[in-house]
């Protein structure tokens, strides 16, 4: 991803999402370059010496991950609240579905999106809550590591209008691409159709760490900035949509 603009402000604005891996550990990156430097081909190794060209690298399908548990190194590195948001390139969304009375417990759990396929905020709706009792009441909690794109503000502004019986709440740990006047008329029509708009303050970070982090019953230890980060991105959002 690229790096913020620079605007009026004293602080930078976060740039486009990407769709490249996250950065790895030394260890990591030294792992993929061993597998990736000699590419086979029906289990034998190309050599490049010998004048054939490689065949080139195939990448899996475009998909939505989902699961109940985040790995930690993935929270701490997409859910980081930070001014420079460079490779974070997906969208984690950590969900909570109270379905109202009659049913017991909640809908829980966490999707992904990989590649550049579908965005996670429209997959929670075609895969997670594909439809809905029209007698029954829905209340949703999103956590989410950017807040949605133009596109899928305005998606979610359709269902939230088509659907009365649904509340959706988004907490976002960084505001995505906020300066761009597409992206601010997106937040400004979901929050018009009833959608609670707020960032994740350093409390939501460590209730998401309990509840959809692979944690190990070891505590969340907030990152330096993470409380003058929040408040940065909470006055912007108040700008946006008074």
């Amino acid at each position: 991803m690229a790096d913020r603009k620079t605007s009026a402000s004293s602080r930078p604005t976060v740039r486009r999402k990407e769709r490249a891996e996250p950065e790895l550990k030394n260890d990591e990156k030294e792992a993929e370059v061993n597998e990736t430097e000699t590419p086979k081909e029906n289990g034998a190794a190309t050599d490049a010496t010998n004048g054939e060209k490689p065949e080139p690298m195939e990448l899996p399908p475009f998909e939505i991950i989902t699961g109940n548990r985040i790995d930690p190194f993935f929270f701490k590195f997409q859910f980081k609240n930070v001014e420079y948001s460079s490779g974070r390139n997906k969208t984690f969304l950590c969900y909570l579905v109270d379905q109202g009375p009659g049913v017991d417990g909640l809908l829980r759990g966490y999707l992904e999106d990989e590649h550049m396929g579908s965005h996670v905020e429209e997959a929670f709706f075609q895969q997670i809550l594909p439809s809905c009792d029209p007698a029954g009441k829905y209340t949703i909690t999103w956590y989410v590591s950017s807040s949605p794109c133009a596109a899928c503000a305005g998606k979610l502004a359709e269902i939230l209008e088509s659907r009365k019986n649904v509340r959706l709440s988004i907490f976002s740990a960084r505001l995505f691409d906020w300066e761009e006047p597409p992206i601010q008329a997106g937040l400004k029509a979901l929050a018009a159709a009833g959608c609670k708009l707020r960032m994740m303050k350093p409390l939501d970070f460590n209730y998401t760490w309990d509840t959809f982090v692979e944690n190990d019953d070891l505590p969340f230890t907030p990152w330096e900035d993470c409380q003058e980060n929040y408040e940065y991105y909470q006055e912007k959002l108040a700008e946006i949509l008074q």
